[in-house]
């Protein structure tokens, strides 16, 4: 084998570092950087400041003991099998920093060819292991395992059970997670209780210990602890932040730096339950047709400055996460739910956008300034749109509504993408139990919001391209090719017909979802048409938003809850010079965008889009809990459901009006074989023809409600007792089964398939 090239001895530059990094055939540490350059003495302290400022410049990641490259893949780690390509196996790493720039890196597994008896296990989708991996030249990683390692408890959060030997078991709370851990030590735990555990030794198999009780698992704070742990939300402050938070919040409002706006009867339309309130807007008539308007956003740059430990907490979290019953804030109260927070009869910082909107609904022009609001009024949803609807609404709504129809007129011409996404509301009572779950009310007050919402955010897109300033857009790629040929095909099956050889516009499916009377068959279609969209993500290169038929879009309007909005907020303070000091020695002075604001631009984007799509699965995740709380006690009952999705071991359905998705598992259906075809999306049966298709409607029986799971499944109404009995009731699921653990797992019934990525582009949720 031949020897390495040697290195020049003597400190290494950044390039040097990388290099030796990446071409280095163990792990490389700072050990092994000193001995490679040959540093001694004052050298090597020398080198660990440099290696802390790359780790902070973002060049590279890792410990002290291995370092690699950043966006890169440690040498030796933990990888997971996600997906099988033409027979080759496709893994990711186990535990990849959202803050890490791009995309999670696929490697190519390359299982070794073993014979005989020490051949080892076949790897399949969920395996993990540990891989020695290698970059080649052309950029692929590859992965060569070193040993299966074994299932990970998610989050390990779970259920204290003890099985009949007296042994405890982790039981998951997660339904992909189909096995129990071992208890090594549960302390004060007791059987039935969710707990929050974590390992012991360096081998699974040495168990976990309980570490906290959370209590009661059905207990209604529980469902939302549970997606926390699950998903690894960042829920707890660290000291310096919280001791940086009152410092902040003491800023000093200037009357003459500021615009003085507090003369304006502006408002806040938010949702009666609205945790913080970040957005607040106000129009009157121009005398020419048009409107004057403005769109008032608390003013978090001001308080919130780069390099401040503040700062470095929230582009952690990238957002705040909203449950039933609590907010994991992005920013410390005193700043999201107090002083930022645009409260009724206070004076408030605020970055102010001031439109002007003609006669046609276009903005015509339109400026940014930092200024002090006094907010006239908090108003809710509900009631601003009663106000209107009984004729008694006040001026300053009145002219929101007359310069929302101009807005409205506008948009109509646009013809963005018009799909109707049911939000599922949970509401507690007093104590945190569930009062009643029911579908969201479409209001035109939230349509009014909206629209002066998006009108801001395309204004700030559009001034900060005017300075050719550094911009966070809001991107909604076209529906790639692959998915138009699925549509296509699908609404075959249906008699319906996509051209592919036009322009794909958002208007083009809205007349095909206009043209189609029939109530359940558009749902159908527009399930499908949902189905083919691409999920909006977070970039510094403008892609434009297919959805809302917008060639430049950035959030702009929630930066107490949104970290995009607070760097766009940064790039129009630096391009408008609305820069206000802070005063030396309290936080960092400046608020607009820092050098490492600009220089990882890509990697920041990259990281808050992932943010953004794990709160989604939490808040989904708990209002599944929710729902199947709710539902469990009505197991047995018929309700009305509508097929939303076919596999060929069954299909989901989800209840009328309320949601809940379950599955009616193809074993229930009877006697018959039932033949899956995909292209129609539909479950046939030989004999007797009888199909099950995706926006069929049927009368289906709960099962089974699982709240710690949020899975439900249904039977058919006349289905056999025998197959409604939930698993777990039944003699043969309660024998131990091999290898002693609990198969908790088993009982709760696979929950709810895949839903399709997000497209809720200006929603405004609180």
């Amino acid at each position: 084998m031949p020897k390495p090239p040697k290195l020049p001895q003597g400190m290494p530059s950044r390039q040097q570092v990388l290099d030796f990094i990446q071409s280095s055939d163990i792990p490389a540490g700072k050990r092994e950087i000193a001995k490679a350059f040959g540093l001694k003495g004052q050298e090597k302290i020398k080198l660990k400041a440099l290696l802390k400022d790359m780790a902070e410049e973002g060049l590279i990641d890792g410990s002290k003991s291995a370092f690699h490259r950043m966006g890169g893949v440690p040498k030796v780690t933990t990888l997971r099998i996600v997906d099988v390509d033409d027979g080759e196996l496709i893994a990711e790493p186990d535990n990849w920093d959202p803050e890490a720039p791009g995309k999670p890196p696929r490697l190519a597994v390359r299982e070794p060819k073993v014979r005989g008896a020490k051949r080892p296990p076949a790897l399949k989708r969920g395996d993990r292991i540990l891989a020695r991996t290698e970059e080649t030249t052309g950029g692929v990683w590859i992965a060569h395992p070193m040993k299966k390692l074994p299932a990970r408890t998610e989050g390990l959060m779970g259920i204290v059970e003890i099985d009949r030997t007296g042994k405890a078991w982790l039981a998951p709370v997660d339904k992909r997670v189909r096995q129990s851990a071992p208890i090594a030590d549960r302390g004060e735990a007791e059987e039935g209780q969710l707990v929050i555990a974590e390992r012991v030794g360096r081998s699974e198999r040495a168990g976990v210990k309980v570490i906290e009780v959370v209590g009661d698992p059905l207990a209604p704070r529980s469902f939302s602890l549970i997606a926390i742990a699950k998903h690894g939300i960042p829920h707890i402050f660290p000291d310096e932040v919280l001791e940086e938070a009152p410092r902040a919040a003491k800023l000093k409002l200037s009357d003459k730096a500021r615009e003085d706006l507090r003369h304006l009867p502006i408002v806040a339309i938010d949702p009666a339950d609205a945790r913080d309130h970040d957005d607040a807007i106000w129009a009157e008539p121009d005398g020419q047709g048009g409107f004057n308007a403005l769109v008032a956003i608390a003013d978090v740059s001001f308080y919130v400055r780069p390099g401040s430990a503040l700062d470095r907490e929230a582009r952690k979290r990238g957002n705040s996460v909203y449950f039933p019953d609590r907010v994991v804030p992005m920013l410390p109260e005193v700043l999201s739910a107090d002083v930022c927070s645009l409260k009724e009869g206070e004076d408030r910082a605020a970055m102010a956008c001031h439109l002007h909107i003609n006669a046609d609904g276009k903005i015509s022009s339109y400026r940014f300034t930092r200024a002090l609001v006094r907010i006239a009024h908090n108003i809710a949803y509900e009631d601003a749109q009663k106000a209107v609807d009984d004729g008694n609404a006040p001026a300053y709504l009145a002219n929101l509504w007359a310069a929302w129809r101009a807005l409205a007129a506008a948009r109509d011409a646009r013809d963005p993408l018009e799909l109707e996404l049911p939000e599922r509301r949970v509401v507690l009572d007093e104590e945190g139990r569930i009062a009643s779950i029911a579908i969201r009310d479409r209001l035109d007050a939230h349509r009014v919001v909206e629209d002066f919402m998006i009108a801001a955010n395309v204004a700030a897109a559009k001034a900060l391209e005017a300075k050719t300033a550094p911009v966070v857009y809001r991107i909604h790629e076209p529906p790639s090719r692959e998915k138009l040929i699925a549509l296509r095909d699908y609404l075959a099956t249906m008699g319906k017909k996509l051209a592919l050889g036009q322009v794909v516009t958002p208007g083009l499916f809205n007349r095909m979802l206009k043209d189609i009377s029939d109530e359940a068959e558009r749902a159908l279609v527009m399930e499908a048409v949902l189905r083919s969209q691409t999920q909006a993500y977070y970039g510094p290169a403008n892609a434009g938003h297919f959805g809302l038929s917008l060639g430049s879009y950035a959030h702009f309007t929630s930066p107490i809850r949104r970290y995009s909005d607070l760097l766009v907020h940064r790039a129009l303070v630096d391009a408008y010079k609305l820069e206000q000091p802070a005063p030396p020695g309290s936080i960092p002075a400046t608020s607009g965008l820092s050098d490492r604001d600009r220089a990882s631009l890509q990697q920041v984007s990259d990281a808050i889009s992932q943010t953004e799509r794990r709160a989604m699965e939490a808040e989904r995740d708990t209002i599944d809990r929710y729902v199947a709380a709710w539902l469990s006690g009505r197991v047995g009952e018929v309700f009305d459901t509508r097929i939303t999705g076919v596999q060929s071991f069954g299909f989901f359905a989800t209840i009328t009006g309320l949601g809940g998705d379950g599955l009616v598992p193809i074993s229930t259906l009877g006697g018959e074989y039932f033949r899956h075809d995909e292209a129609a999306k539909a479950l046939v049966g030989s004999d007797s023809g009888t199909t099950y298709a995706t926006g069929d409607r049927l009368k289906l029986k709960l099962a089974e409600a699982n709240p710690l799971t949020g899975s439900l499944k249904f039977v058919l109404p006349d289905a056999d007792a025998r197959a409604i009995e939930p698993r777990g009731n039944r003699p043969e699921d309660r024998r131990k089964p091999a290898g002693g653990a609990p198969r908790t797992a088993g009982k709760f019934m696979v929950g709810k398939r895949g839903r399709p990525g997000n497209i809720r582009h200006q929603g405004r949720r609180k």
